[in-house]
């Protein structure tokens, strides 16, 4: 096989559910039909095009109802202490509200900014002011399909990542080589090789560190301000040059002086270290797991994961992001067989990839503003008691499922698969409501009705079987076929409760179509399909995807 050749099938339903599961935090039933019949390479270029569509949204807004200027932006506001924990919940879900968006433009964008927001990572509760985190968070998501050598720049001056890594503290007097160390280890370089060979020495951390001195952050949480910046002091900085070890070909970057050597030192170190011939290969390695398959075998390194990095780095496309997640989403490796059902879900896939492809509709942020809040903050808030604290990762690292020996298998533990099933078990059973009338749910008899030739007429149409509402609440949601046994024990075991035909389902939903309004023969149907759907929720759980 040539692993990294384009994959020119026309995509399926299943192949275009699985691109669109992969590249995103999970599709709609709408844009699976609307990539169906398309090459890779052209739903590929769909899905990096829109994210022009998504590239400047709204800012976050107050979404406390009782307040006066609820539905308005608050970022440029002068900073407020008191509400400092209170509005970086809603920049949370300001992003979890464009991860779950369903505006009919699919991008790549959301998913691979959470990639990068958990590679380059900055934790809020060190940080404590939320325009820095805002300002981290549109910095990913504008560099998220750009130049990788231009993010890792733009992120090494950011506030944000100053404050983390006390960045803000290193001066040429007292060196502090917190990010120094791990923008080596972890940013850009990655500690070993394929073959457990470090790639720097302890000296080459220090030495970073030296040109790194100077940098400062601005007005952090400093009461009534309206600006936030990170600023170079050249009175803190080394000037002295700097040699690196025989990893990096003992390289020197020259030692400068006055307010342009902040910005001409961080250039050359970067530059340094994307030339080291593991960085590429440490990137794409870490895009393969996140997107193809967390297993790496010396099989893929060599086949997929060298010749992608050599791409990535080459003259050609120097360190462009976008064509190297378009090669990796277009190629044969992807959508070969033993990929498909070979990650757990995240907890953002296994929420918002429901609310997305159950067409559970996201209330606007600004016409909605309480609503809105209500919903993103209930999938964030289940979200952090499934592992994922989006924004706030328990370490450097990440989330433990991303650099973990197991990787996405630690997302499901004896612990969380059954409080993954009580957060499925919510979205079947109407409980949260979001605003009058409308519930972070399953519209369980609209979809039933929307599949129903002529609905109000019973004695015209027959009724909808058993086998086409499994099929209607099946549609897309596995990424292997089910077999027939197992549709089978669904229908008879779940659905009809082990205790009645397959008839008296049609008995029983012509009942319902007789007298629609009838809470009664509501609860009938709801009853049956309740409990398939928590059913088929709990299989989903335990799925790859």
């Amino acid at each position: 096989m040539a692993y990294l050749d384009t994959y020119t099938t026309p995509l399926t339903a299943s192949t275009a559910a699985h691109l669109l599961r992969r590249a995103t935090f999970g599709p709609t039933q709408q844009e699976i039909a609307d990539f169906t019949g398309k090459t890779a390479s052209q739903a590929v270029d769909i899905l990096i095009a829109n994210a022009s569509y998504r590239a400047t949204p709204p800012p976050p807004v107050e979404l406390d109802g009782t307040r006066s200027d609820v539905g308005q932006p608050f970022i440029e506001k002068p900073f407020v202490n008191a509400l400092s924990y209170t509005y970086f919940s809603y920049v949370k879900n300001w992003w979890v509200g464009l991860m779950a968006e369903q505006n009919g433009y699919p991008s790549v964008l959301e998913k691979l900014a959470a990639f990068w927001q958990n590679h380059f990572v900055v934790i809020h509760s060190a940080v404590e002011d939320y325009r820095f985190m805002y300002r981290y968070l549109r910095l990913l998501r504008t560099h998220a399909l750009g130049n990788f050598r231009d993010m890792a720049i733009a992120i090494t001056k950011d506030p944000a990542m100053l404050t983390f890594q006390n960045g803000n503290e290193n001066a040429k007097e007292h060196p502090n080589e917190n990010y120094a160390r791990e923008l080596q280890e972890i940013f850009v370089v990655g500690q070993k090789d394929f073959n457990g060979n470090y790639n720097y020495t302890e000296q080459d951390v220090k030495t970073a560190a030296q040109v790194l001195t100077g940098w400062q952050t601005k007005n952090r949480r400093l009461e009534g301000s309206t600006t936030i910046d990170a600023v170079f002091n050249p009175d803190r900085h080394d000037t002295s040059d700097k040699t690196f070890s025989a990893k990096y070909s003992n390289t020197v970057i020259t030692g400068r002086s006055g307010s342009t050597a902040g910005d001409a030192e961080v250039a050359d170190l970067i530059n340094m270290l994307v030339r080291h011939p593991e960085s590429p290969k440490y990137i794409c390695r870490r895009l393969y797991r996140y997107y193809v398959n967390p297993n790496v075998t010396q099989e893929i390194e060599d086949n997929v994961i060298v010749p992608l990095a050599t791409f990535f780095s080459s003259a050609s496309n120097n360190f462009s992001i976008a064509p190297v997640i378009k090669k990796l989403l277009t190629s044969q490796i992807f959508f070969d067989s033993r990929n498909a059902a070979a990650i757990i879900k995240s907890p953002a896939e296994f929420l918002i990839g429901t609310v997305r492809l159950f067409d559970m509709p996201i209330p606007n942020m600004t016409a909605e503003p309480a609503a809105f809040g209500r919903m993103a903050s209930h999938l964030a808030d289940n979200m952090k008691l499934l592992q994922l604290n989006l924004l706030d990762q328990p370490t450097v690292f990440g989330s433990p499922a991303y650099y973990q020996t197991g990787f996405s298998k630690n997302w499901i533990n004896e612990t969380l698969i059954g409080i993954r099933g009580r957060r499925t078990d919510t979205l079947v059973s109407s409980v949260i409501e979001i605003k009058p009338g409308q519930y972070i749910a399953i519209d369980i008899l609209g979809r039933l009705r929307a599949i129903q030739p002529d609905f109000a007429n019973p004695a015209t149409t027959p009724a909808i079987t058993t086998e086409q509402v499994l099929a209607e609440f099946t549609k897309n949601l596995f990424p292997l076929e089910l077999s027939q046994e197992q549709k089978d024990f669904l229908i008879d075991k779940i659905l009809m409760m082990n205790s009645a035909a397959r008839t008296t389902w049609l008995r029983e939903w012509d009942a319902y179509r007789a007298a629609p309004n009838d809470t009664t023969k509501q609860s009938t149907i709801l009853w049956r399909c309740r409990a398939l759907l928590r059913y088929l929720m709990r299989m989903a759980e335990y799925q790859l995807f």
